[in-house]
């Protein structure tokens, strides 16, 4: 019979038996890999924790931004309508001082005319008083001459076939010449005499004498005053025209 070799001791059996404690190390093994799981938990969480906390913060800072862009956009508005407030306030007071200039400049200009319109009116009622004085004297002259002028004027109303008629004016007399012409007697010759000043003046006249002819006899009448005699020459100036 044949005999195997398993039968008898083998090598390993004659080994000495080793202790390596596997039971132990096994058991250690899973306490390590109870903490190790414990701490990736514990850190998967606070990672997990930090990134929420971060993706807040990120909100927060962003929703910080735009509530700071939406403040800035506020205030640029804000002082750009400021601007235009001043620019627009400006331009009204630099127009408002350009219309004061141009009204003082009006007032000066209008009180300057009403001052030169004061002397002026105050010249003219000098002017008009004095005119008036002199005309009142030569009233009073002209009264105290009547007295003597009109017997003497009857007589040369008869004398020079003549009649005075008035005009409708207190200083405009009309005298009226009959028998001035030997081919018509009854023709008539006239002329207006204008007594408002001191210096008489002979108005529209008919027939047409020269110019000449009768500024010489009214000449000769504010020279002398003599009434008479002017009417005389007179007459002889319209019998020498229509000769």
């Amino acid at each position: 019979m044949r005999t195997s070799i398993h039968d008898g001791p083998t090598m390993v059996d004659q080994l000495p038996s080793v202790n390596f404690g596997f039971d132990d190390l096994r058991q250690r093994m899973n306490i390590f890999t109870a903490r190790f799981d414990a701490f990736i938990e514990t850190g998967r969480k606070r990672v997990l924790e930090e990134r929420n906390q971060f993706r807040m913060n990120v909100a927060e800072v962003q929703e910080d931004q735009r509530m700071k862009k939406r403040d800035i956009e506020i205030l640029t508005l804000k002082q750009t309508q400021h601007s235009q407030t001043i620019a627009k306030e400006s331009t009204e007071t630099a127009e408002m001082h350009s219309a004061i200039a141009e009204l003082t400049t009006q007032r000066d200009e209008r009180l300057a005319h009403r001052d030169a319109v004061k002397s002026q009116i105050a010249a003219l009622q000098k002017s008009i008083s004095a005119r008036r004085e002199a005309q009142l004297k030569h009233r009073r002259y002209l009264d105290g001459q009547s007295r003597y002028n009109g017997p003497e004027l009857d007589f040369w109303e008869s004398y020079l076939c003549l009649r005075i008629e008035g005009l409708g004016k207190e200083d405009r007399l009309k005298f009226v010449y009959v028998g001035v012409s030997e081919r018509e007697w009854e023709r008539e010759a006239w002329f207006e005499l204008d007594t408002s000043e001191r210096e008489y003046k002979v108005g529209d006249l008919r027939p047409k004498l020269e110019r000449d002819e009768v500024e010489r006899v009214l000449e000769r009448l504010n020279e002398t005053r003599d009434l008479a005699a002017f009417l005389k020459g007179m007459r002889e100036l319209f019998v020498e025209a229509l000769k």
